[in-house]
């Protein structure tokens, strides 16, 4: 009988060809990604933070409520922003010029997080946004913002730092994110401020998500969004393109790529 079954066995793909089908091939489940992998495989892990976002003026109780500012005091939430005269909110800008970011690191293999994932959320809080870059024990993280000069005719980028410094990770190697962030501006055509700091670098006490950092981090404000030649370079995404280039120039230079 077991030589019948076996010969039966041997015969079966023929006779299921000569009716006119054929077996199904085995399935198999596509193996899953390791999460993670890239971190793991060593790979620089970078978290962008787009400044503010897009539902924060439709929450005013949310956003104002304090969170912890890193020297022992509190800050609102989170802010809505400025714009320009013309209506286009930095929101919007910081968020677009982020994704301009994520898409040239992505393409040198750096591994890229963000704040957010949208631009019509509400939040996230400022110490949450420092947490995600400590959470991920990232390489650095950058804050992209544009700024609301006191006079129209202020103009040109800063980079901020905490100072004073509360952690080493905000000493040395933010500095030097910071530094490379000017080249990667200046190197772009982007001019270092007028009105505040000095050769592009501006060292603060109260940005709170700077001094709740445990991992290099810098914010950027790329211009004056009250200048009106500077607010027709941000409305244009070409403008923007040139503002991503010299941030992302920036941190490709600080991990080394």
């Amino acid at each position: 009988m077991a030589m019948i079954r076996h010969a039966v066995l041997l015969l079966l793909p023929a006779l299921l060809v000569a009716c006119g089908t054929t077996p199904a091939p085995p399935t198999t489940a596509a193996p899953s990604p390791a999460p993670r992998a890239r971190a793991a495989a060593g790979v620089p892990v970078v978290v962008l933070d787009p400044g503010h976002n897009g539902g924060n003026a439709g929450a005013a109780d949310e956003i104002a409520r304090v969170v912890p500012d890193g020297r022992g005091g509190t800050k609102p939430c989170n802010t809505t922003g400025t714009e320009t005269v013309t209506g286009y909110a930095e929101h919007a800008f910081a968020f677009d010029v982020a994704r301009r970011v994520a898409r040239v690191l992505t393409e040198r293999g750096v591994d890229v997080r963000s704040t957010r994932s949208d631009d019509a959320g509400v939040g996230p809080c400022v110490d949450r946004r420092a947490a995600t870059a400590n959470d991920a024990r990232a390489a650095l993280t950058v804050s992209i913002h544009a700024d609301s000069a006191p006079a129209a005719d202020d103009r040109g980028f800063h980079v901020a730092v905490a100072d004073p410094a509360l952690a080493p990770s905000q000493r040395g190697p933010s500095l030097d994110l910071a530094r490379a962030l000017v080249a990667g501006l200046e190197g772009r055509g982007s001019t270092p401020s007028t009105y505040r700091g000095e050769g592009g670098l501006d060292p603060r006490p109260d940005l709170a998500g700077l001094n709740l950092a445990r991992v290099p981090a810098a914010l950027v404000e790329c211009a004056n969004m009250r200048n009106p030649g500077e607010a027709s370079v941000l409305t244009d995404p070409a403008g923007r393109q040139r503002y991503a280039d010299g941030i992302a120039d920036g941190i490709l230079r600080t991990l080394g790529r």
